[in-house]
């Protein structure tokens, strides 16, 4: 059962499985255009769906299905990763990413798991070091795709390959790399962009006000209050620290 949530405590509250992931992730978005309605990016949503369950493919099993995903998403819709400006913190804004149809891998993977379970077909993200993946699981058969690059299914070469650029020539995969990532640490990926980007610009106040939405989200993980308390003493603010 999917549970409609308007705040940061709500969603803090209810259990993971539960979360709907991308609805989640506009109220979050919300936050930073509060005079902006949701309802027609939740309406967009469903026309995502709908479009997917309409679609059709000369592909069968699970690359079928990522045939269908991808050509509503990356042909029909348009909707890019940003190779350009990667950095803007519109790409960690669903709200921004559904109008400029550009984003992070984080924020596209939503999308992706959004119209992949929309169609009651497995869909989680996955532990994979600095870049957001896609696991789907479909009558007993597997793929790992990337949405930022149009949806391309992953083969363990290229998993390597990615993983070695990212952690150096050494680097090896390990089922780490492969574990499910929950709906909630994805949000909490999604505003980490936000927060590091803040933090790289100088913009401490920016920084504290996603660790304090992070905090609010996961209220009993203390290594985000130990980051917030560092982040206030680092702006002088040391009786709040």
């Amino acid at each position: 059962m999917d549970h409609r949530t308007n705040s940061l405590s709500d969603l803090s509250l209810i259990k993971d499985e539960d979360i709907n992931l991308a609805e989640a992730a506009l109220c979050i978005a919300n936050l930073d255009y509060p005079s902006i309605s949701i309802n027609s990016y939740k309406d967009h949503l469903i026309s995502l769906s709908e479009d997917v369950r309409k679609e059709n493919s000369d592909i069968s099993g699970i690359e079928g299905r990522v045939a269908r995903i991808n050509r509503v998403l990356f042909d029909i819709h348009r909707y890019r990763g940003d190779t350009t400006t990667y950095d803007d913190p519109q790409n960690a804004n669903l709200i921004r990413v559904i109008d400029r149809r550009l984003g992070l891998p984080v924020v596209l993977g939503i999308l992706y798991i959004q119209v992949a379970r929309s169609q009651k077909w497995s869909a989680e993200g996955l532990n994979f070091p600095g870049h957001f993946l896609v696991r789907l699981d479909i009558e007993g058969q597997r793929a790992i795709v990337d949405p930022f690059h149009n949806g391309q299914i992953l083969n363990a070469y290229e998993l390597r390959n990615m993983l070695k650029q990212c952690l150096g020539a050494d680097a090896e995969l390990s089922p780490d790399h492969y574990a499910v990532v929950n709906n909630r640490d994805i949000l909490i990926r999604v505003m980490n962009n936000i927060k590091t980007r803040a933090i790289d610009n100088g913009d401490l106040s920016r920084a504290v006000e996603i660790l304090e939405r992070m905090s609010t989200l996961l209220p009993t993980t203390s290594s985000l209050w130990w980051e917030l308390g560092n982040v206030e003493s680092n702006r002088g603010n040391l009786r709040r620290a």
